[in-house]
């Protein structure tokens, strides 16, 4: 398993009644596929760009797709920059993923039995093994989560201890999520000052 489904998985499992913002959790997935890429040697930072390392063989289909997303050429990429590309419409395309793995199914009710209800997660390794990733607290893990509203923050030095590259991308991560949540807001107060001139208030 990688760091975007283990996230997606604690997405999904910790706070099934109150879904995290699809917006959020892309952002967040697109970050944990970068630190994946990192690990990988897929990548490195320089500053905030990133070059394309290695090509290595990629078990899972979207973490090649990430890496064959990169830019090959200079001045390269900012990190902000691909979490905001590849980041676009992410979370739907993980929990695809999931669901053709049969790792996730549609709840279906009783009187609407055509009807697909909301998804759910299955008993399965995955899940297990994200489980306990989660509740090993490990610190990346637990900064993604965080940066989407589940759980805290964890401790600054345990974070570090994962490297410069990894933090500058928690970093702009929290960055890009706090800039969405800035453009919801403005949004959802726009749109309250255009009801009340209908209204006439």
């Amino acid at each position: 398993m990688t760091t975007p489904r283990d996230l997606l998985i604690i997405a999904m499992d910790t706070v099934p009644n109150r879904p995290v913002e699809r917006g959020d959790l892309s952002l967040a997935l697109a970050g944990a596929e970068m630190i994946d890429l990192i690990e990988a040697e897929a990548l490195v930072l320089e500053g905030d760009r990133i070059v394309p390392g290695l090509q290595p063989a990629l078990a899972d289909p979207l973490l090649e797709q990430a890496a064959s997303s990169l830019e090959r050429q200079a001045p390269y990429e900012a990190v902000g920059d691909w979490l905001w590309r590849r980041g676009r419409g992410l979370s739907s395309a993980y929990l695809a993923a999931l669901e053709s793995e049969g790792e996730v199914a549609r709840r279906r009710h009783r009187w609407t039995p055509f009807r697909s209800g909301r998804t759910a997660l299955v008993d399965s390794p995955a899940r297990s093994r994200a489980a306990d990733r989660w509740a090993s607290g490990e610190p990346v893990l637990a900064a993604l989560a965080a940066a989407v509203g589940i759980g805290d923050e964890p401790a600054e030095d345990s974070v570090d201890a994962a490297g410069e590259a990894v933090v500058t991308v928690l970093a702009a991560v929290n960055d890009a999520v706090m800039e969405l949540g800035a453009v919801r807001q403005r949004k959802t107060i726009e749109d309250a000052a255009f009801d009340n001139i209908w209204r006439g208030d």
